[in-house]
């Protein structure tokens, strides 16, 4: 018998629906089967990643993709928030920005993401660069265990 099928929960945080979909295509060939999650702004990824309102039953990602500027709260503020929780702050977040503001990207490195990926305004760019993501972190990169909830608190 083989080794167990990896799979891997991807919890896309994002407003605009071209990002959405082009991202989702850009994941649609992974070798290691993934789910992507979608919500679209930062008070639904919140709910989400804290498994509250209507995601009390939501999977632990095992990767974020983030977008920052999001209706409601910013993709900081749910940084600041995934941080700040012993249950979340292990999970690799992966900025996916229109800004190529260095003070943004500064601060964005300050809150532990994995990775900031400057959105190309080029459409074949972009789905090259989420392409480039998907390699990265679901054929190379070995995954932070998942944690269970109960020992995610302890040392």
């Amino acid at each position: 018998m083989g080794a167990p099928t990896r799979h891997v929960d991807i919890l896309l945080i994002e407003d605009n629906e071209a990002d959405i979909n082009l991202t989702i295509a850009a994941f649609r060939d992974a070798i290691v089967q993934s789910r992507i999650h979608v919500v679209k702004d930062g008070e639904e990824a919140i709910a989400f990643l804290k498994r509250t309102g209507v995601y009390t039953e939501a999977p632990r990602p095992d990767l974020v993709l983030l977008d920052l500027s999001l209706p409601k709260v910013n993709g900081f503020e749910v940084l600041e928030e995934m941080k700040a929780d012993p249950k979340l702050k292990t999970v690799p977040v992966i900025v996916m920005s229109g800004s190529d503001r260095e003070e943004d990207q500064a601060r964005a490195y300050r809150l532990h993401i994995a990775a900031y990926v400057v959105k190309p305004p080029d459409k074949d760019k972009y789905f090259a660069a989420i392409r480039s993501v998907k390699e990265l972190w679901l054929h190379s990169v070995a995954p932070p265990p998942k944690e269970n909830d109960a020992s995610a608190g302890s040392p």
